[in-house]
């Protein structure tokens, strides 16, 4: 059984994807509640300046560079992370990346390297920790995407590696019952961060469509808040925002309507 609510005081989180946005914000607010923080990136020395800055705040934190598309480097990341704190109690695979064009106009390695990062980057670092985080009875959180569960129009890459990421994780927790460890799939609505802008046109290239977005988007410590509460609370899934909830209903009642309210919606982005 697992237990009904997680104290994170004195233990170990890594996190990935941590030198800015939901990372950043993610490492503070389980920092603020007393846990020390290793956070990991693909740019080592902007993770060290998001470490500098929580220390400052008196926060015990670890930054390190890491290719979370790179198995040899995820599991010498977490072999460091052991070794400098004991252990792992908690593992956020927060890192990744987009990618918007239209499925004819993406080029196979778009693809290739999507899902590298967001699929195969959690499934590496999951791969690495798990043996310690059973033994601390961790937990391990996700974040994933509404497309993980509903189509998006000129996303397939992305869409494709998000409900990957649903039946690996979904699955693993069947396979963890009894162990203590918990699985969490968050599910953010849009957030003020820079994936958006760095999303990968078709050729590979930064994409130059701006982003179509529903709704105004949320803060990074707001998201952060959220996922910390249902951490607390061991919950399985936290989809976020009333829009992203009505959009997964729908999506369930009516898949037909949805996939039309959705085109409707974004056909647009990759015309401009």
């Amino acid at each position: 059984m697992f237990r009904k609510h997680r104290d994170f005081n004195n233990r170990v989180v890594a996190v990935t994807g941590a030198a800015g946005g939901i990372g950043f914000a993610l490492a503070r607010r389980f920092g603020a509640a007393g846990a020390k923080v290793a956070m990991l990136d693909l740019n080592r020395e902007a993770a060290a300046v998001s470490a500098d800055t929580l220390r400052q705040e008196g926060i015990e934190a670890l930054a390190l560079g890491c290719d979370v598309s790179d198995p040899g480097a995820v599991i010498a990341a977490i072999e460091a992370i052991v070794e400098h704190f004991g252990g792992i109690d908690v593992l956020i695979n927060n890192a990744g990346i987009s990618a918007r064009a239209a499925f004819t106009d993406t080029h196979l390695g778009v693809f290739h390297k999507v899902m590298a990062v967001n699929f195969f980057g959690p499934l590496y670092g999951t791969k690495a920790a798990l043996g310690v985080l059973c033994r601390r009875k961790g937990l391990i959180i996700t974040i994933s995407s509404l497309a993980g569960f509903t189509p998006l129009y000129g996303r397939t890459a992305y869409a494709a590696s998000k409900h990957a990421l649903h039946g690996l994780f979904d699955s693993l927790r069947s396979e963890l019952g009894g162990t203590g460890v918990g699985v969490l799939l968050v599910c953010p609505g849009f957030t003020a961060t820079g994936i958006g802008t760095a999303a990968l046109d078709g050729d590979g290239s930064i994409t130059r469509h701006p982003q179509t977005t529903a709704g105004k988007p949320a803060a990074p410590e707001e998201v952060a808040d959220e996922i910390f509460n249902a951490a607390q609370k061991n919950k399985r899934l936290l989809v976020l925002t009333p829009i992203g909830r009505l959009g997964r209903l729908i999506n369930k009642l009516s898949p037909r309507l949805y996939e039309w309210l959705m085109v409707r919606s974004m056909r647009k982005e990759l015309e401009r």
